[in-house]
Protein backbone atom coordinates (compact mmCIF):
# COMPACT_ATOMS: atom_id res chain seq x y z
CA UNK A 1 0.00 0.00 0.00
CA UNK A 2 1.63 3.25 -1.38
CA UNK A 3 0.97 6.14 1.12
CA UNK A 4 3.50 8.30 0.84
CA UNK A 5 2.40 12.02 -0.51
CA UNK A 6 -1.30 11.26 -0.49
CA UNK A 7 -2.81 13.83 2.30
CA UNK A 8 -5.80 12.80 5.23
CA UNK A 9 -7.61 14.68 7.29
CA UNK A 10 -6.81 15.48 11.28
CA UNK A 11 -7.86 17.82 14.13
CA UNK A 12 -4.87 20.03 14.64
CA UNK A 13 -4.15 21.57 17.84
CA UNK A 14 -1.59 25.12 18.30
CA UNK A 15 -1.36 27.56 20.52
CA UNK A 16 -4.78 25.99 22.06
CA UNK A 17 -6.52 26.62 19.21
CA UNK A 18 -8.38 23.44 16.99
CA UNK A 19 -8.90 23.26 13.42
CA UNK A 20 -9.02 20.79 11.03
CA UNK A 21 -6.59 20.09 8.07
CA UNK A 22 -4.39 18.28 6.10
CA UNK A 23 -1.02 16.44 6.89
CA UNK A 24 0.14 13.64 4.86
CA UNK A 25 -0.85 9.95 5.93
CA UNK A 26 1.78 8.72 8.88
CA UNK A 27 4.10 5.87 7.69
CA UNK A 28 4.35 2.75 9.87
CA UNK A 29 7.51 1.38 10.23
CA UNK A 30 9.15 -1.29 10.59
CA UNK A 31 7.75 -3.09 13.88
CA UNK A 32 4.50 -1.00 12.53
CA UNK A 33 0.85 -0.81 11.22
CA UNK A 34 -1.33 1.98 10.18
CA UNK A 35 -4.94 1.84 11.23
CA UNK A 36 -8.12 3.44 9.62
CA UNK A 37 -9.63 4.98 12.44
CA UNK A 38 -13.06 3.98 13.47
CA UNK A 39 -13.51 5.99 16.53
CA UNK A 40 -11.32 7.51 19.23
CA UNK A 41 -12.50 8.90 22.44
CA UNK A 42 -12.13 12.71 23.73
CA UNK A 43 -10.00 12.59 26.87
CA UNK A 44 -10.09 14.57 29.56
CA UNK A 45 -6.30 15.39 29.72
CA UNK A 46 -6.96 16.19 26.00
CA UNK A 47 -8.60 19.20 27.10
CA UNK A 48 -6.37 20.13 29.55
CA UNK A 49 -3.40 19.70 27.30
CA UNK A 50 -5.44 22.56 24.30
CA UNK A 51 -4.18 25.24 26.84
CA UNK A 52 -1.96 23.86 29.65
CA UNK A 53 0.30 21.39 28.00
CA UNK A 54 3.28 23.22 28.90
CA UNK A 55 2.95 23.02 32.63
CA UNK A 56 2.87 18.72 31.62
CA UNK A 57 5.99 19.15 29.52
CA UNK A 58 7.89 19.98 32.15
CA UNK A 59 6.59 17.76 34.48
CA UNK A 60 7.18 14.88 32.61
CA UNK A 61 10.54 15.96 31.60
CA UNK A 62 11.42 16.24 35.45
CA UNK A 63 10.74 12.47 35.19
CA UNK A 64 13.30 11.97 32.07
CA UNK A 65 10.65 12.16 28.96
CA UNK A 66 10.88 15.06 26.37
CA UNK A 67 8.70 14.21 23.84
CA UNK A 68 5.75 15.59 25.29
CA UNK A 69 3.95 18.32 23.57
CA UNK A 70 4.51 21.90 23.41
CA UNK A 71 2.27 24.73 22.70
CA UNK A 72 3.59 26.11 19.81
CA UNK A 73 3.98 23.04 17.55
CA UNK A 74 1.02 21.42 15.78
CA UNK A 75 -0.12 18.07 17.70
CA UNK A 76 -3.48 15.54 16.57
CA UNK A 77 -4.39 14.39 19.91
CA UNK A 78 -6.03 10.87 20.20
CA UNK A 79 -5.08 8.11 22.42
CA UNK A 80 -8.55 6.08 22.94
CA UNK A 81 -8.79 4.49 20.04
CA UNK A 82 -9.89 1.86 17.85
CA UNK A 83 -9.27 1.36 14.00
CA UNK A 84 -9.03 -1.50 11.26
CA UNK A 85 -5.88 -2.75 10.42
CA UNK A 86 -4.44 -1.19 6.77
CA UNK A 87 -1.11 -2.26 6.07
CA UNK A 88 2.49 -2.87 7.96
CA UNK A 89 5.34 -1.24 7.64
CA UNK A 90 8.70 -2.99 5.39
CA UNK A 91 9.96 -6.11 6.25
CA UNK A 92 7.06 -6.33 9.59
CA UNK A 93 5.40 -9.47 10.52
CA UNK A 94 1.42 -9.31 9.98
CA UNK A 95 0.11 -10.79 13.19
CA UNK A 96 -3.63 -9.38 12.67
CA UNK A 97 -4.74 -9.52 8.74
CA UNK A 98 -5.34 -6.35 7.18
CA UNK A 99 -9.10 -5.46 7.78
CA UNK A 100 -9.41 -6.41 11.24
CA UNK A 101 -10.59 -3.88 13.64
CA UNK A 102 -8.09 -3.52 16.72
CA UNK A 103 -7.01 -1.14 19.53
CA UNK A 104 -3.65 -0.10 20.54
CA UNK A 105 -1.96 0.80 23.69
CA UNK A 106 -0.79 4.34 22.35
CA UNK A 107 2.99 3.87 22.72
CA UNK A 108 5.04 4.37 19.59
CA UNK A 109 8.70 3.28 19.03
CA UNK A 110 10.92 5.89 18.00
CA UNK A 111 14.81 4.61 17.91
CA UNK A 112 15.78 3.76 21.36
CA UNK A 113 12.92 6.07 22.66
CA UNK A 114 9.34 6.19 22.86
CA UNK A 115 6.49 8.80 21.98
CA UNK A 116 3.15 8.80 23.58
CA UNK A 117 0.69 8.89 20.52
CA UNK A 118 -1.66 11.98 20.75
CA UNK A 119 0.81 14.21 23.22
CA UNK A 120 4.05 14.27 21.20
CA UNK A 121 4.00 16.70 18.04
CA UNK A 122 6.93 13.71 16.60
CA UNK A 123 3.49 11.53 16.28
CA UNK A 124 -0.07 11.69 15.44
CA UNK A 125 -3.22 11.08 17.34
CA UNK A 126 -6.32 9.22 16.42
CA UNK A 127 -8.16 12.51 16.12
CA UNK A 128 -7.48 11.64 12.14
CA UNK A 129 -8.03 9.71 10.04
CA UNK A 130 -5.22 6.94 10.16
CA UNK A 131 -3.08 6.48 13.28
CA UNK A 132 0.19 4.27 13.35
CA UNK A 133 0.69 1.76 15.86
CA UNK A 134 3.42 -0.37 17.42
CA UNK A 135 2.11 -4.38 16.13
CA UNK A 136 3.05 -5.59 19.31
CA UNK A 137 0.63 -3.32 20.97
CA UNK A 138 -2.23 -4.41 19.53
CA UNK A 139 -5.19 -6.41 20.25
CA UNK A 140 -8.05 -7.41 18.28
CA UNK A 141 -11.34 -6.28 18.80
CA UNK A 142 -13.15 -9.96 20.22
CA UNK A 143 -17.13 -10.99 19.86
CA UNK A 144 -17.59 -8.84 17.70
CA UNK A 145 -17.71 -5.78 19.88
CA UNK A 146 -18.96 -2.45 18.75
CA UNK A 147 -15.97 0.31 17.89
CA UNK A 148 -17.48 2.43 20.19
CA UNK A 149 -17.16 0.22 23.21
CA UNK A 150 -13.66 -0.98 21.74
CA UNK A 151 -13.00 2.75 21.72
CA UNK A 152 -13.12 2.71 25.37
CA UNK A 153 -10.49 0.30 26.27
CA UNK A 154 -8.04 2.71 27.24
CA UNK A 155 -9.89 4.70 29.77
CA UNK A 156 -11.19 1.49 31.09
CA UNK A 157 -7.45 0.41 31.73
CA UNK A 158 -6.77 3.05 33.51
CA UNK A 159 -9.88 2.57 35.87
CA UNK A 160 -8.62 -1.02 36.30
CA UNK A 161 -5.36 -0.46 37.05
CA UNK A 162 -6.64 2.07 39.97
CA UNK A 163 -8.75 -0.35 41.23
CA UNK A 164 -6.32 -2.86 41.08
CA UNK A 165 -3.71 -0.26 43.13
CA UNK A 166 -6.05 0.11 45.38
CA UNK A 167 -6.49 -3.91 46.25
CA UNK A 168 -9.91 -3.45 46.72
CA UNK A 169 -11.86 -6.48 48.29
CA UNK A 170 -15.37 -7.63 47.75
CA UNK A 171 -16.71 -6.57 51.05
CA UNK A 172 -14.66 -3.32 51.10
CA UNK A 173 -16.52 0.21 50.85
CA UNK A 174 -15.23 1.86 47.88
CA UNK A 175 -15.75 5.74 47.67
CA UNK A 176 -15.21 7.32 44.85
CA UNK A 177 -15.18 10.96 44.76
CA UNK A 178 -16.04 13.00 41.23
CA UNK A 179 -17.83 11.45 38.73
CA UNK A 180 -16.52 12.79 35.19
CA UNK A 181 -15.25 9.88 33.02
CA UNK A 182 -12.69 8.53 35.39
CA UNK A 183 -14.34 8.07 38.29
CA UNK A 184 -17.73 6.65 36.61
CA UNK A 185 -14.60 3.97 34.93
CA UNK A 186 -13.64 3.37 38.03
CA UNK A 187 -17.04 2.74 39.35
CA UNK A 188 -17.52 0.25 36.54
CA UNK A 189 -14.34 -2.02 37.02
CA UNK A 190 -15.41 -1.89 40.95
CA UNK A 191 -18.49 -3.25 40.23
CA UNK A 192 -17.20 -5.56 37.76
CA UNK A 193 -14.66 -6.69 40.79
CA UNK A 194 -17.94 -7.75 42.88
CA UNK A 195 -17.69 -4.65 45.26
CA UNK A 196 -20.73 -4.88 46.86
CA UNK A 197 -21.00 -1.22 48.23
CA UNK A 198 -19.79 1.97 46.38
CA UNK A 199 -20.13 5.23 47.47
CA UNK A 200 -20.42 7.77 44.08
CA UNK A 201 -19.93 11.93 45.35
CA UNK A 202 -20.54 14.61 42.35
CA UNK A 203 -21.80 17.79 42.27
CA UNK A 204 -23.66 17.45 39.36
CA UNK A 205 -27.04 15.23 39.21
CA UNK A 206 -26.55 14.45 35.62
CA UNK A 207 -23.15 12.95 36.82
CA UNK A 208 -24.32 11.12 39.52
CA UNK A 209 -27.56 9.09 37.59
CA UNK A 210 -24.73 8.26 34.94
CA UNK A 211 -23.13 6.90 38.30
CA UNK A 212 -25.98 5.19 39.58
CA UNK A 213 -26.34 3.83 35.46
CA UNK A 214 -22.36 2.00 35.83
CA UNK A 215 -23.52 0.43 39.27
CA UNK A 216 -22.91 2.52 42.32
CA UNK A 217 -24.74 1.66 45.43
CA UNK A 218 -25.18 5.03 47.02
CA UNK A 219 -25.18 8.64 45.35
CA UNK A 220 -24.10 11.56 47.33
CA UNK A 221 -24.46 15.59 46.61
CA UNK A 222 -21.79 17.06 48.56
CA UNK A 223 -23.64 20.40 48.90
CA UNK A 224 -26.16 17.88 51.06
CA UNK A 225 -24.41 15.30 52.87
CA UNK A 226 -20.40 14.26 53.17
CA UNK A 227 -19.73 10.85 51.23
CA UNK A 228 -18.37 9.52 54.59
CA UNK A 229 -21.47 10.22 56.99
CA UNK A 230 -21.90 6.53 57.01
CA UNK A 231 -18.66 5.51 58.25
CA UNK A 232 -19.98 3.85 61.39
CA UNK A 233 -22.70 2.16 60.00
CA UNK A 234 -19.77 0.21 57.62
CA UNK A 235 -18.13 -0.34 60.58
CA UNK A 236 -15.25 2.23 60.19
CA UNK A 237 -13.38 3.84 62.81
CA UNK A 238 -14.24 7.70 63.11
CA UNK A 239 -12.13 9.24 65.31
CA UNK A 240 -9.05 8.94 67.47
CA UNK A 241 -10.57 7.64 70.83
CA UNK A 242 -12.29 5.04 68.66
CA UNK A 243 -8.95 3.39 67.06
CA UNK A 244 -7.66 3.44 71.07
CA UNK A 245 -10.37 1.86 71.98
CA UNK A 246 -10.56 -0.32 69.28
CA UNK A 247 -6.65 -1.23 70.28
CA UNK A 248 -7.29 -1.27 73.90
CA UNK A 249 -10.13 -3.56 73.69
CA UNK A 250 -8.84 -5.80 71.24
CA UNK A 251 -6.06 -6.49 74.34
CA UNK A 252 -8.04 -6.84 76.98
CA UNK A 253 -10.67 -9.47 75.35
CA UNK A 254 -7.70 -11.62 73.98
CA UNK A 255 -6.34 -11.52 77.71
CA UNK A 256 -9.17 -13.41 78.85
CA UNK A 257 -8.77 -16.43 76.34
CA UNK A 258 -6.39 -19.21 77.42
CA UNK A 259 -3.55 -18.59 75.70
CA UNK A 260 -1.18 -15.69 75.97
CA UNK A 261 -2.80 -12.40 74.06
CA UNK A 262 0.14 -12.01 72.11
CA UNK A 263 0.06 -15.49 70.51
CA UNK A 264 -3.48 -15.13 69.81
CA UNK A 265 -2.90 -11.58 68.40
CA UNK A 266 -0.30 -12.94 65.99
CA UNK A 267 -2.92 -15.98 64.62
CA UNK A 268 -4.95 -12.95 63.72
CA UNK A 269 -2.54 -11.20 62.00
CA UNK A 270 -1.89 -14.08 60.16
CA UNK A 271 -5.20 -14.94 58.99
CA UNK A 272 -6.10 -10.90 58.03
CA UNK A 273 -8.49 -10.42 61.10
CA UNK A 274 -6.58 -8.10 62.86
CA UNK A 275 -6.93 -4.85 60.92
CA UNK A 276 -9.66 -2.39 61.03
CA UNK A 277 -11.81 -2.47 58.58
CA UNK A 278 -11.44 0.81 56.00
CA UNK A 279 -13.22 2.40 53.12
CA UNK A 280 -10.71 2.32 49.64
CA UNK A 281 -11.28 5.97 48.62
CA UNK A 282 -10.92 7.30 44.69
CA UNK A 283 -10.03 10.87 44.31
CA UNK A 284 -11.24 11.30 40.59
CA UNK A 285 -11.46 15.14 40.66
CA UNK A 286 -7.73 16.29 40.30
CA UNK A 287 -8.32 19.95 41.84
CA UNK A 288 -6.58 21.79 44.59
CA UNK A 289 -7.33 21.38 47.91
CA UNK A 290 -9.43 18.02 46.82
CA UNK A 291 -6.50 15.83 48.76
CA UNK A 292 -6.65 17.62 51.69
CA UNK A 293 -10.14 17.68 51.83
CA UNK A 294 -9.69 14.01 51.53
CA UNK A 295 -7.71 13.26 54.04
CA UNK A 296 -9.40 15.31 56.32
CA UNK A 297 -13.56 13.86 55.53
CA UNK A 298 -11.94 10.10 56.00
CA UNK A 299 -12.62 7.50 58.21
CA UNK A 300 -9.15 6.32 60.11
CA UNK A 301 -7.14 3.83 58.15
CA UNK A 302 -8.68 4.63 54.94
CA UNK A 303 -6.55 3.93 51.60
CA UNK A 304 -6.46 6.89 49.44
CA UNK A 305 -6.59 5.93 45.46
CA UNK A 306 -5.37 9.75 44.04
CA UNK A 307 -6.53 9.10 40.41
CA UNK A 308 -7.43 12.42 39.08
CA UNK A 309 -4.85 14.59 37.94
CA UNK A 310 -3.78 18.20 40.02
CA UNK A 311 -1.48 19.80 37.89
CA UNK A 312 -1.04 22.66 40.18
CA UNK A 313 0.98 22.36 43.21
CA UNK A 314 -1.39 21.44 46.27
CA UNK A 315 -1.11 20.98 50.31
CA UNK A 316 -1.87 18.10 52.33
CA UNK A 317 -1.79 18.34 56.08
CA UNK A 318 0.73 15.39 57.05
CA UNK A 319 0.06 15.32 60.54
CA UNK A 320 -3.54 14.48 59.74
CA UNK A 321 -2.95 11.54 57.86
CA UNK A 322 -0.24 10.73 60.42
CA UNK A 323 -2.91 10.86 62.67
CA UNK A 324 -5.37 8.72 60.63
CA UNK A 325 -2.84 7.11 59.56
CA UNK A 326 -4.35 6.98 56.09
CA UNK A 327 -2.36 5.24 53.06
CA UNK A 328 -1.95 7.30 50.10
CA UNK A 329 -1.39 5.87 46.61
CA UNK A 330 -1.11 7.74 43.20
CA UNK A 331 -1.79 5.86 40.04
CA UNK A 332 -0.80 6.50 36.65
CA UNK A 333 -1.71 4.48 33.19
CA UNK A 334 -1.77 0.77 32.96
CA UNK A 335 -0.01 -2.82 31.62
CA UNK A 336 -0.60 -4.29 28.68
CA UNK A 337 -1.94 -6.74 29.97
CA UNK A 338 -4.66 -4.49 32.13
CA UNK A 339 -5.31 -3.09 28.91
CA UNK A 340 -6.07 -6.65 27.15
CA UNK A 341 -7.84 -7.68 30.18
CA UNK A 342 -10.32 -4.40 30.08
CA UNK A 343 -10.83 -5.25 26.32
CA UNK A 344 -12.31 -8.90 27.15
CA UNK A 345 -13.84 -7.07 30.14
CA UNK A 346 -15.91 -5.30 28.19
CA UNK A 347 -16.14 -7.59 25.45
CA UNK A 348 -17.20 -10.42 28.06
CA UNK A 349 -19.94 -8.35 29.33
CA UNK A 350 -18.28 -8.13 32.58
CA UNK A 351 -17.79 -4.59 32.86
CA UNK A 352 -21.06 -1.96 32.24
CA UNK A 353 -19.26 0.91 31.02
CA UNK A 354 -21.95 1.85 27.61
CA UNK A 355 -23.47 4.72 30.10
CA UNK A 356 -19.93 6.58 29.56
CA UNK A 357 -20.84 7.47 26.03
CA UNK A 358 -23.07 10.21 25.69
CA UNK A 359 -22.13 11.46 22.27
CA UNK A 360 -20.49 11.32 18.59
CA UNK A 361 -18.68 14.01 16.65
CA UNK A 362 -17.11 14.14 13.10
CA UNK A 363 -13.73 15.91 12.85
CA UNK A 364 -15.49 18.78 12.32
CA UNK A 365 -17.63 18.87 15.33
CA UNK A 366 -14.24 18.38 17.63
CA UNK A 367 -14.23 22.09 19.14
CA UNK A 368 -17.87 21.96 19.58
CA UNK A 369 -17.50 18.51 21.82
CA UNK A 370 -14.67 20.33 23.46
CA UNK A 371 -16.99 23.25 24.58
CA UNK A 372 -19.69 21.02 25.63
CA UNK A 373 -17.33 18.65 27.72
CA UNK A 374 -17.07 21.75 30.16
CA UNK A 375 -20.68 21.47 31.26
CA UNK A 376 -20.81 18.41 33.49
CA UNK A 377 -24.10 18.20 33.35
CA UNK A 378 -24.36 17.49 29.42
CA UNK A 379 -21.81 14.86 28.62
CA UNK A 380 -19.22 12.47 30.00
CA UNK A 381 -17.39 10.88 27.05
CA UNK A 382 -17.76 11.99 23.24
CA UNK A 383 -16.43 10.01 20.56
CA UNK A 384 -14.77 10.87 17.13
CA UNK A 385 -15.83 9.32 14.15
CA UNK A 386 -13.46 10.54 11.32
CA UNK A 387 -16.41 9.40 8.55
CA UNK A 388 -18.53 11.34 10.32
CA UNK A 389 -20.12 14.94 9.83
CA UNK A 390 -21.84 15.22 13.24
CA UNK A 391 -21.73 17.67 15.17
CA UNK A 392 -22.96 18.94 18.93
CA UNK A 393 -24.41 22.21 18.94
Amino acid sequence: MQLEGIKMKAVICQNGALRVGELPEPIPSRGQAVLNVLRCGICGSDLHARHHCDDWAQLMAETGYHGYQRSGEEVVFGHEFCGEVLDYGPDSKRPIKPGTRVVAVPLLRNGIDFEFIGSSARTVGAYAERVVVETSLMEPVPNGLSSDMAALTEPMAVALHAVRRGEVKKRDVAIVIGCGPVGLGVICMLKASGVATVVAADFSPTRRALAKACGADILVDPKENSPYADWGNFGHVSDLPGALELMIGTREKLGKLPIPWWVSWKMAEKLGLANPKRPVIFECVGVPGMLKNVIAGAPLFSRVVVVGVCMQEDRIAPAMAINKEADLRFVFGYTPLEYRIALHMIADGKVQCAPLITGTVGLAGVEGAFAALGNPDVHAKILIDPGSSLTIG
